[in-house]
C-alpha cells in the first residue's frame, strides 16, 4: 500500500483527521481538487469557533489547520478524486491524474451550495451571480444587492456584504430566518439590511450582468421586480458523494450514512464533516468528527497490520 490513510477532502474535517492521522505516526495522503479549507475557507468571519473570543476569520483558521497539520508531516495532494476502486487488501482513491492505495479511506469531501435553479441564474453566473460573498463582495461597492436564503450562511454572508453594498435586500421564502438567534439580532441591527419576507426568486434579470431578479409572494402571488446588481445564493447544499454512489450507504439526498464512530458502511472506509449525514454542519462539528474519523481510521490499520493498539 502507498499510504495507511488517504484522506478525500481538505475541509475542516479532513484536515482534522489529517492532523490526528500524522500526529499518529500513520502515513497519511490529504487529496483535496481546490485549495485547503473547504466552503469555511471562503467564509469572511467565524464567531462560534471555541478558544476565539472576537472571532476568526475563515481564511486565516484553515490555513493554520492546514499548516499545523502539514507539520507533524501530513501530505497534501491537488486532485480531484473520480473513483474509490475497493481491493482485496484495502482501497485505492483514484484521481484525475493519480491512483493512490491505503488500508483505509476517510472521505471528508464536505458539500457544494445548491443553486436555484431559475432562469438566468447559470447565464449570469460570475457577471453577477455568486455563492461567495467573500469572493465577489468588492466588486459591488455602492450597489444593491440581493441575498437568498435564511440560515446562518445566507444573514452571516448579507451583514458582510453590507461593508461595501448601498443596500443588501435578504429574501426568504419564509416569515422568520433559520439563522441562530446571535446573527439575526445583528443582522435586524444593520441599517443596510432590509428583509423581503414569504417570497422567493423566480428569475435572475440582464444580457450581459445582473441588472434584478423577479420576486414571487408565496402568500399573495403577487409578483414584482427588484433592481439589483448582484445576487448571492445560499439555499443550502449539495453533499460531494457522487463518486461513492453504490459503494457505501446514504440518504435520498447522497449523504453518507455512519455510526458513532465514523464508520461506513464499508469496513475501512470512514467519513466526517458535511458529506455525513448529521443534524449541525458547522465547523466545530466536522472537526470532532475528523478526530474521531481519524482514531477509528487508526484503530483499524494497526489491528490489520497486526499491531496492538495502545
Amino acid at each position: 500500500m502507498d499510504y495507511d490513510i488517504v484522506i478525500v477532502g481538505g475541509g475542516p474535517g479532513g484536515l482534522t483527521a489529517g492532523l490526528y492521522a500524522a500526529r499518529g505516526d500513520m502515513k497519511t495522503l490529504l487529496m483535496e481538487k481546490l485549495i485547503p479549507g473547504g466552503q469555511a475557507a471562503t467564509t469572511y468571519w467565524i464567531e462560534n469557533y471555541p478558544g476565539f473570543v472576537d472571532g476568526v476569520s475563515g481564511p486565516q483558521l484553515m490555513m493554520s489547520m492546514k499548516d499545523q497539520a502539514a507539520r507533524f508531516g501530513l501530505e497534501i495532494q491537488t486532485d480531484e478524486v473520480k473513483d474509490l476502486e475497493v481491493l482485496e487488501d484495502g482501497f485505492a482513491v483514484v484521481g484525475q491524474t493519480g491512483r493512490y492505495t491505503a488500508h483505509a479511506v476517510i472521505i471528508a469531501s464536505g458539500a457544494t451550495v445548491a443553486q436555484l435553479g431559475v432562469p438566468g441564474e447559470e447565464k449570469l453566473r460570475g457577471k453577477g451571480v455568486s455563492y461567495c460573498a467573500t469572493c465577489d463582495g468588492a466588486f459591488f461597492r455602492d450597489e444593491d444587492l440581493v441575498v437568498v436564503g435564511g440560515g446562518d450562511a445566507a444573514v452571516e454572508e448579507g451583514m458582510f456584504l453590507t461593508k461595501f453594498a448601498k443596500k443588501v435586500y435578504l429574501v426568504h421564502r419564509r416569515d422568520r430566518l433559520r439563522a441562530a438567534k446571535a446573527i439575526q439580532e445583528k443582522a435586524f441591527k444593520n441599517e443596510k439590511m432590509e428583509f423581503i419576507w414569504d417570497s422567493v426568486v423566480e428569475e435572475i434579470l440582464g444580457e450581459q450582468a445582473v441588472e434584478g431578479v423577479r420576486l414571487k409572494n408565496l402568500k399573495t402571488e403577487e409578483t414584482r421586480e427588484l433592481p439589483c446588481k448582484g445576487v448571492f445564493i445560499y439555499v443550502g447544499n449539495i453533499p460531494n458523494s457522487q463518486f461513492l454512489r453504490g459503494k457505501v450507504e446514504m440518504d435520498d439526498r447522497g449523504y453518507i450514512l455512519t455510526n458513532d464512530n465514523m464508520e461506513t458502511s464499508i469496513k475501512g472506509v470512514f467519513a466526517c464533516g458535511d458529506v455525513r449525514k448529521k443534524a449541525l454542519r458547522q465547523v466545530v462539528t466536522a472537526c470532532g468528527e475528523g478526530a474521531t474519523a481519524a482514531f477509528s481510521a487508526q484503530q483499524f490499520v494497526e489491528e490489520k497490520m497486526g499491531i496492538a493498539y495502545k
